[in-house]
């Protein structure tokens, strides 16, 4: 992993010039219509002017991207150091990806990409060795690279394989079988699968969701109640069996997987994205129906293995960090729960495999891993190759040795192989790319939020930078949805870093890096927590010289878009550019479109109660546009298939962020086609959006990177 070719890192642009800001003459921006639209809440009345936006389908919402996006490429075309950005990426990025193979039957499959293809290709090998071939190309699917390839699942001796499909980036899915042998497809394929995978039982059949086709748009029509069914081979979808979603079970989200060795149906079920119940099947009892295990959405949990009757759940159920408990499958009620692994201080997730548990705990958001039996004993501590995140070690029972993935921001992931008998870790593949790690300094520092939490990030630069508060800065958070942002390294990020940049990484409250309080403490009427913690890792930041207001960007996507707008629309004057991908960004509104009423467990709704309305239009991105202030350099960045957070929130966003705009900072958006919420998306498409994102950072910092002046 750390092999390097070090004749071109010896000329690489180790600092950026700085030139003054450009006077930059006010955006002609399209001129977008407003509407009479006024809604009423607990006698509050909201206007919205660009409600016809929401309209994904209309020819004025398509006419008004067009022009948009007609702005906003005009302008980064003539950002002279672009063209110089996007050739630094394409070669970061032109080295060979492999990723850690997984039996089935005869064959050890594994993705692989020879560097700038646009998506990963499935190959395999014989296990008793020989030549590899390709099994599935997903870059023969589209020309352009827009349909992507989004899951797999095998049977148990690996004689069929049903494969999902993506296009456009769409989370509404395809499922196809292939016979492994001969590669031909055996029956239909599948449509409208959503927010699934595929579980197989025997090679009869298998398990997914998915929701009724929505009236109205597919992309942002609200989907309410997922369905479990059972499809068998061989016969129309039209004829599968619903097995859990019908009258007096609606549910967001519902999903069935199988265990190991086949016996128990295990069904989660929720209405939001954290809590579900817990049900169970025997399925050698044909003539049993599930077994209520959890009956509420209070806590989450899992059904991880089995040995024979014995279930082992992960669960946060009186342990907000997680623990691991043991039940027999005849009285799995959570009375009957025995601790096979407690909680203790630290975050726990947990693989399996070789009948050993292998726990991930997260210290500080950096992975410690350790290996126990059965019976809860921990058998050692894996010694990891540095500070970072280690994820991998699944398997199944019968397993002598797995496969882990390690990464951190200047460690490329890094493919070893581990005995479990011994404890050895062996590299197996170590990708090699075009630049020298010992270059680069990674450190995690702790500073205090406004209510005095302590709040930990990191931050990576190169090695002896000046601390002069003129450092380009690109400061990215999440906070959100239990989701734990942790090291994991970006070839694309190298670009910024070997410019003189420094990037930086704090985990916020609503997070999961430090369990279910740290959680809690960024949701409903906590969701200000995580704003304070953003900002306050900025004023960090500039107060100990890493940068200052005129050179730091701000940047998040999803829930982190809504935490750059929500920042730029409280404090307008902390960062010099902004960037909010994807963003939730109509926290009034949010809930009436796709899933989004998903999201109310992290979010709460405008509909729940006067307080909680009042709380969400206090923050609201949308709703706390100020006409006539200065707002930082925004890109916002959206796709034309995102049926996760729907480009409406971005439009609304846009047009009422560019008419209030006061000053020259430009606010533009950057509306991406046939893509989605950023799972899929090419290579050719990522490096686009990289290279549009840095040098609109640069360009309206004043700064003239290196590799405009010297050439790479």
């Amino acid at each position: 992993m750390k092999t390097n070719y070090r004749s071109l890192a010896a000329i690489l642009l180790l600092a950026v010039g700085c030139a003054p800001a450009e006077k930059q003459a006010p955006l002609n921006y399209p001129e977008t219509q407003t509407v009479d639209q006024t809604d009423t809440y607990f006698g509050v009345e909201v206007p919205d002017p660009y409600r016809w936006l929401e309209d994904d389908r209309s020819a004025e919402t398509a006419a008004w991207v067009k022009a948009q996006n007609e702005v906003t490429f005009g302008y980064l075309q003539q950002i002279p150091y672009r063209d110089k950005i996007k050739a630094r990426l394409e070669h970061l990025l032109n080295y060979e990806r492999v990723y850690a193979p997984v039996k089935h039957g005869e064959w050890n499959y594994y993705y692989r990409n020879d560097g700038l293809q646009n998506q990963n290709v499935l190959y395999r090998q014989k296990l008793a060795g020989g030549d590899e071939e390709v099994f599935i190309d997903p870059n023969t699917f589209k020309e352009d690279g827009t349909i992507s390839l989004a899951g797999t699942s095998f049977t148990k001796d690996g004689s069929l394989m049903a494969y999902l499909i993506s296009e456009g980036g769409s989370d509404w899915r395809k499922a196809i079988v292939l016979n492994t042998t001969t590669k031909a497809i055996v029956g239909d394929t599948l449509k409208d699968i959503k927010f699934s995978g595929i579980s197989w039982q025997g090679n009869d059949g298998f398990y997914y969701s998915s929701y009724d086709k929505p009236k109205g748009s597919e992309l942002s029509a609200m989907t309410q109640q997922h369905k479990v069914y059972y499809h068998q081979l061989g016969t129309p979808q039209s004829a599968d069996k619903l097995i859990f979603g019908g009258e007096g079970q609606v549910r967001r989200y519902a999903g069935a997987y199988l265990t190991e060795d086949e016996r128990y149906l295990v069904l989660t079920a929720s209405t939001s994205t954290s809590g579900n119940e817990l049900y169970i099947k025997d399925l050698r009892n044909p003539g049993h129906d599930f077994i209520t295990v959890v009956g509420n959405f209070d806590n989450n949990h899992y059904v991880i293995d089995n040995e024979g009757s014995t279930l082992f759940i992960h669960t946060n159920l009186d342990a907000p960090n997680n623990r691991i408990v043991k039940v027999d499958a005849a009285n799995p009620a959570p009375e009957n729960w025995v601790d096979v692994i407690p909680e203790n201080d630290m975050v726990m997730s947990a693989a399996t495999a070789g009948k050993k548990f292998f726990v991930f705990y997260l210290e500080d958001a950096k992975t410690k891993v350790v290996q126990y039996n059965r019976k809860g004993e921990a058998e050692r501590n894996i010694e990891l190759p540095g500070i970072g995140t280690a994820r991998g070690f699944g398997g199944e029972a019968s397993d002598a040795e797995v496969y882990y993935t390690f990464t951190s921001f200047t460690y490329p992931a890094t493919i070893f192989k581990y005995t479990i008998e011994t404890g050895e870790s062996t590299e197996y593949i170590r990708p090699k790319v075009d630049f020298n790690p010992d270059d680069y300094e990674t450190k995690q520092v702790f500073y205090t939020s406004k209510d005095g939490t302590r709040i930990p990030m990191f931050i990576v630069h190169k090695k002896g930078l000046e601390l002069n508060g003129k450092n380009p800065t690109y400061l990215y958070a999440y906070g959100g949805f239990n989701i734990s942002l942790r090291p994991s390294f970006s070839a694309s990020r190298i670009v910024w870093l070997e410019n003189g940049g420094v990037y930086a990484q704090p985990n916020l409250r609503g997070g999961g890096e430090y369990g279910e309080k740290w959680h809690l403490a960024g949701t409903k009427m906590n969701k200000q927590n995580v704003f304070d913690d953003f900002i306050a890792a900025g004023e960090y930041l500039i107060n100990q010289g890493y940068t200052s207001h005129d050179y730091l960007a701000i940047a998040g996507g999803s829930n982190g878009g809504l935490l750059v707008g929500a920042t730029i629309t409280q404090r307008p004057g902390l960062a010099k550019v902004a960037f909010p991908a994807v963003g939730v960004l109509d926290m009034l509104r949010y809930n009436k479109f796709t899933a989004g009423a998903g999201w109310a467990f992290d979010y709460g709704t405008a509909e729940d109660s006067k307080e909680m309305f009042e709380y969400l239009k206090g923050y609201s991105p949308l709703h706390n546009i100020k006409p006539g202030t200065a707002y930082p350099a925004t890109l916002i960045t959206t796709a034309d298939h995102d049926d996760r957070v729907v480009p409406a929130h971005s439009f609304k966003f846009a047009a009422t962020l560019q008419k209030a705009q006061a000053g020259t900072n430009p606010v533009l958006i950057r509306i991406e086609t046939d893509a989605g919420h950023g799972a899929g998306t090419p290579i050719t498409k990522t490096i686009e959006q990289n290279a549009d994102r840095y040098a609109f950072a640069w360009y309206n910092m004043g700064i003239v990177p290196k590799l405009a002046k010297e050439g790479m």
